[in-house]
């Protein structure tokens, strides 16, 4: 999309200061790390000033996997990370992240559409055997 700002970290520490004023209970922000679909662009540490001055719940999203999603949290570089695109092809997400269990891909072309009715409730659901 091309936008950005010539100081991303100030501007992240002014919007968490106002934020703080409000005594708002949480920020959700979208990391600025896809550069595509399948493709990452790592800026790990960019919201790291925007969440160390923020007084509330910080809430990470975009593109993590399970993996990035703990070290994230372990890191203290968010207190919560969001998963929305895997979880809209995984219904049963906790469970196979409880089970490290495979994740189904997901199809983009099917989010927030009504036609043809497709994608959300009828990816599969992961089967354990005893």
């Amino acid at each position: 999309m091309g936008s950005g700002d010539s100081n991303p970290g100030a501007l992240g520490r002014y919007m968490a200061e106002s934020l703080n004023e409000y005594k708002i209970l949480h920020c959700h922000v979208l990391e600025p790390r896809i550069k595509s679909e399948d493709e990452k662009d790592d800026h790990l540490h960019s919201l790291v000033p925007m969440k160390k001055t923020f007084k509330g719940t910080f809430i990470s999203a975009c593109g993590y996997d399970r993996e990035d999603g703990n070290n994230v949290v372990a890191e203290c570089r968010t207190n919560l990370v969001a998963y929305g695109r895997l979880f809209l092809a995984n219904l049963d997400f906790p469970k196979r992240f409880e089970l490290i269990a495979p994740l189904n891909k997901y199809d983009t072309t099917t989010f927030y559409t009504h036609d043809p009715i497709v994608g959300y409730t009828d990816y599969p659901f992961f089967e354990t055997t005893i």
